[in-house]
């Protein structure tokens, strides 16, 4: 099974990065190189955030910064503005099952139970992070590395 998207990892990279900057905007190819992607990827990341309007960003050399407080920006509004999920959750059911078959019939109903459990599920954990959880796992992580000498 393929991976899912990758670009929630990508916003809140980009979204850390920014917090830690947060005295100067940070330009896509400074978040680019962090990520270790294509600044165009992360200007698409960006968009999306502005959009949601959690980051400013300034065309040309002018960069990003957050709008809001770590502590108010959810992993799951983050989620909301950079994935592309068909429209009632993070799955969507084959549009035209035939009626006339027993599975057919009822396809659309059972996986719509299931599927709704999983999308409440993902929504209940990302909403439970913020962006200031994040940066406090990475801090403890970062303490908890040998530093080398």
């Amino acid at each position: 099974m393929p991976p899912f998207s990758s670009r929630l990892a990508v916003a809140v990279h980009v979204l850390s990065l920014l917090a830690t900057e947060s005295d100067r905007p940070t330009t896509s190819d400074a978040l680019a190189a962090s990520i270790g992607t294509n600044p165009v990827v992360v200007r698409r990341i960006t968009k999306r955030l502005a959009d949601a309007g959690l980051i400013r960003t300034r065309a040309g050399v002018g960069g990003s910064v957050l709008t809001k407080p770590t502590s108010e920006i959810r992993l799951c509004h983050v989620y909301a503005a950079v994935e592309d999920t068909p429209e009632g959750g993070l799955f969507a059911v084959h549009d035209n099952p035939n009626p006339n078959c027993p599975i057919g019939r009822g396809i659309v109903a059972s996986l719509g139970v299931a599927f709704g459990e999983a999308q409440r599920a993902l929504d209940e954990a990302l909403g439970r992070w913020t962006l200031a959880d994040v940066l406090a796992d990475l801090a403890a992580r970062r303490e908890a590395v040998p530093s080398e000498s």
